[in-house]
């Protein structure tokens, strides 16, 4: 899971700072909260196989646990944002605070994955209103080199959630079981949400006499559901192939959803929640697609490489969290190694040398077996998690940079909202397609359509493994992991050619 930078570049109204007493709770309300969301993504994919296995969750169930969370999250940063500053940043925060806790909890003592599903698809909810209000909370509430202070504490806790999740989450599997991975983010809102209660209250001030301005209900209902039909798509795709009717079907509906949010947002001018407008600088364009060239094999490896461990080659939940960590420390470590060579050479230079370690990893990647060393799975891992921390550090630059000062606020919110939901696309269709490539493979060795597609679906989506047929398994998952290799070096080399032309200079404004 990736993490958005808060947009400082909208000048604040002018109001009164909180005394130095509100510093401290507002600070840790923000950063402890945030660290629930990379946890909650990066914790419940270690912990999915043995959840799964419990439960006794079918596959689409168990992909679902995923699907959900991240439809919320994808959604409703923008409209979540509109609402915060409208009644209030605090009171938003806390209320997804409390939220992803509660959910959490629910989940923690849920006896079925339908239960798990529901609470994951309103914690994501939740998880959009603590990203789009957090970091306003912190702009509003502090200045000067404090505010550079919260906002790196802000960034470090992200980092954090990232690199320690999977090992954390593994730990708590083998020693507590997996619902002690959800009962540590309920644990986790109890501070956050007492330090939220302290924060000071802001929202944007209007003028004496004025009504609220119309809210865009159209646009995110829109955008959401053309998310979901996606994911449904690629559910549909992973059993019922890539051809038939039903995804066919999904796939369609979720491009004419688009449309029509495209169309509604435009309409809107400058009242849009998103605006599409922006789309018409081709600079721009590059700028904010950048985050599908990064962070679609990320987000995969994160999500998956799990499974694969745990199920085909048989390591131990606590070994398949340490063994991600090749990929996840770089990306606590070098955003800020990244902004000082960008201050020395050039966001365009940084972001192309950041496309281009992905695509080496991704080229490794087709080194990969299930028999594998650390040293050989950190081979192709640690070039991909130096590629995706350089680019961290910049990207968001990048999207602001391509447009004037005054639109950046825009420009910021367009580019984390695509890049979360580039995550969320990319969960919901490296398992359709992971799973697809195996199967393919069980099937040329002469196994039937229906018995390869759920042996497949189970390896991929829960780890789960029949011994007796383990060596076919490992087999198509690894092959099928090497061909997405393929797919991701191809892409992200493309991603660096079209960085490197985009944001030559002369392109800025």
């Amino acid at each position: 899971m990736t993490t958005t930078t808060p947009d400082r570049t909208r000048p604040a109204p002018a109001r009164p700072r909180p005394d130095g007493q509100h510093f401290r709770p507002t600070v840790i309300a923000v950063a402890t909260a945030s660290l629930m969301l990379p946890f909650s993504v990066t914790g419940a994919a270690v912990a999915l196989p043995s959840m799964a296995s419990q439960l006794g969750a079918s596959v689409g169930g168990a992909q679902w646990m995923l699907n959900a969370f991240n439809i919320g999250f994808a959604a409703l940063p923008l409209a979540a944002g509109g609402v915060a500053d409208r009644y209030g940043r605090r009171r938003v925060l806390l209320g997804g605070i409390i939220l992803v806790g509660t959910m959490s909890l629910l989940v923690a003592l849920a006896p079925s994955m339908a239960v798990v599903d529901a609470a994951r698809a309103l914690q994501g909810c939740g998880a959009a209103a603590v990203l789009a209000a957090g970091a306003a909370v912190l702009a509003h509430g502090t200045s000067g080199p404090r505010r550079r202070l919260a906002f790196g504490i802000l960034g470090t806790s992200f980092g954090t959630g990232l690199a320690a999740g999977p090992p954390l989450a593994g730990a708590l599997v083998e020693g507590l079981g997996w619902r002690s991975v959800f009962l540590l983010v309920a644990a986790i809102s109890l501070p956050a949400g007492l330090c939220a209660t302290r924060a000071p209250e802001s929202r944007t001030p209007r003028a004496p006499g004025a009504g609220r301005p119309p809210g865009d209900l159209a646009g995110p209902v829109l955008f959401t559901a053309g998310l979901a039909a996606l994911a449904f798509g690629f559910a549909r795709a992973t059993t019922d192939g890539w051809a038939a009717p039903a995804p066919l079907g999904l796939f369609a509906g979720a491009v004419l959803l688009v449309l029509l949010f495209a169309a509604v947002e435009l309409r809107r001018g400058d009242r849009a929640l998103f605006d599409v407008r922006l789309f018409g600088r081709p600079e721009f364009l590059a700028a904010v697609c950048q985050p599908f060239t990064v962070t679609l094999g990320f987000v995969v490896l994160l999500v998956y490489l799990p499974t694969y461990l745990q199920g085909t080659a048989g390591r131990s939940t606590l070994d398949s969290g340490l063994l991600l960590l090749p990929l996840t420390a770089p990306v606590l470590l070098l955003p800020l190694v990244a902004g000082w060579l960008a201050d020395r050479t050039s966001v365009r230079a940084v972001l192309t040398a950041a496309s281009s370690l992905i695509a080496l990893g991704a080229l490794l990647l087709t080194t990969l077996d299930d028999g594998a060393s650390w040293a050989g799975l950190a081979l192709p891992l640690l070039p991909f998690g130096a590629g995706v921390g350089l680019a961290f550090g910049v990207m968001d630059d990048a999207a602001v940079g391509t447009v004037p000062v005054e639109r950046a606020g825009a420009a910021a919110g367009i580019f984390n909202t695509l890049r979360i939901t580039g995550e969320s696309v990319a969960v919901a269709g490296a398992a359709a397609l992971l799973t697809s490539l195996t199967a393919a493979r069980l099937r040329a060795g002469g196994l039937g359509g229906a018995t390869a597609a759920d042996l497949a679906g189970r390896a991929v989506v829960q780890g789960q493994v029949d011994p007796g047929r383990r060596d076919a398994v490992a087999a198509g998952f690894t092959g099928a992991l090497h061909t997405a290799g393929l797919l991701l070096a191809v892409l992200s080399t493309v991603g660096a050619l079209l960085t490197w032309r985009a944001l030559r200079p002369g392109s800025r404004p």
